[in-house]
């Protein structure tokens, strides 16, 4: 699995190249600006980008939008952020095409390596690994006629756990439920959303991006 990698400050970007080669990543490539991630992200071939929001030469946002450049050329490119902060808009646009293969990390709340590597495989395979504080940032100031705001309070949660990635048997877990209880839920948060079931698409995928983005996709 082919990682390009985007970090400014050389200790942790060493580091984070060490960490995915022993875990059986191949680094295609590791830089430390906004127009090498551009370079990279147009040249290499690569199965997930790692990036952090705030690279040089600015320091604002080059990370982030050469990664959402990068989905626009290549829609579905799987994009796993890794930030110290929680960038509310650049977020919302990173997940508003409705593609899986997304993730934001906070740099500060990753606790170990086999957390890290389980995110990057998971965006990289097409799902999500969401920080549950960006979750939560992210679903703050929802519109009173906002359809999520049909969900019951078990089922926001449910939803909530499939967001930051867990599978239903750890849902279940967390939540103090049986498996089969986490699938009835998971069944009624895709029919109150619209998102039907079909060869093409993932569906819990779908529900997490509506989550976030506050917009059903069907």
């Amino acid at each position: 699995m082919r990682v390009v990698l985007a970090e400014d400050l050389f200790l942790l970007r060493e580091g984070l190249c060490t960490l995915l080669t022993a875990h059986g990543f191949t680094v295609a490539a590791a830089v430390a600006s906004g127009p090498e991630l551009r370079r990279a992200l147009a040249e290499e071939e690569l199965d997930v980008a790692v990036v952090d929001v705030r690279l040089p030469p600015t320091f604002t946002d080059e990370g982030l939008q050469a990664a959402l450049e990068a989905r626009r050329s290549r829609p579905g490119l799987p994009v796993l952020v890794l930030s110290q902060h929680v960038e509310q808009l650049y977020a919302r646009e990173l997940l508003a095409d409705g593609t899986g293969g997304v993730g934001y990390l906070l740099k500060d709340r990753v606790l170990g390596a086999a957390e890290f590597v389980d995110a990057v495989r998971r965006v990289a395979d097409g799902g999500t690994a969401m920080d549950p504080e960006v979750v939560a940032r992210l679903l703050g100031g929802r519109r009173r006629d906002d359809p999520l705001a049909t969900l019951t309070p078990r089922e926001r949660e449910v939803l909530a756990l499939m967001a930051e990635g867990y599978s239903n048997a750890a849902v279940a877990a967390r939540l103090f439920v049986s498996e089969s209880a986490v699938g009835k839920h998971s069944a009624s948060i895709f029919a109150k959303l619209g998102i039907t079931a079909s060869d093409e698409t993932n569906r819990r995928v779908l529900a997490v991006l509506a989550y976030l983005n506050g917009t059903p996709r069907a």
